[in-house]
């Protein structure tokens, strides 16, 4: 397996990569409808895609307020750390930005993953697209 990299997108290059990961993990394969998973906080987040070599893999997005969401990658790269990897660049550059605290609606089968990564559980379950979420929080030092 090559190197794993992550950058900060650019929407209007990478929409192509952005969305071709989307649309495979959320519409295709968890039957996300298209409506719900496309929204006018594409065009103000700031983007990041991960990468095996040249090859997108992976893909997040952080909104104005701290809020990360769409965190998706390809299932044959799953279980390799790249989540964690894309987890950490989108913290990253939440924490340059000043945004003290970052907050996400995590399906339920992943809130192990993002409790590793320090967020913490603030909601009941909830219904989100016909998925089980929690909202989850996390406090930068």
């Amino acid at each position: 397996m090559n190197k794993i990299h992550v950058r900060v997108a650019d929407w209007q290059k990478d929409i192509a990569e952005i969305r071709r990961i989307r649309e495979t993990v959320f519409i295709a394969e968890q039957s996300v409808p298209p409506e719900l998973e496309w929204d006018a906080d594409d065009a103000t987040a700031v983007h990041f895609l991960a990468f095996e070599g040249d090859f997108p893999i992976g893909t997040a997005r952080l909104l104005p307020d701290g809020h990360i969401g769409r965190v998706s990658v390809l299932k044959d790269w799953r279980g390799l750390k790249v989540g964690d990897a894309l987890m950490q660049a989108v913290i990253g550059e939440a924490e340059k930005r000043g945004l003290k605290q970052q907050k996400l609606s995590a399906q339920v089968q992943a809130t192990a993953f993002y409790e590793r990564l320090g967020f913490s559980l603030v909601s009941e379950e909830f219904l989100e697209a016909g998925i089980p979420h929690v909202d989850m929080v996390r406090h930068s030092a």
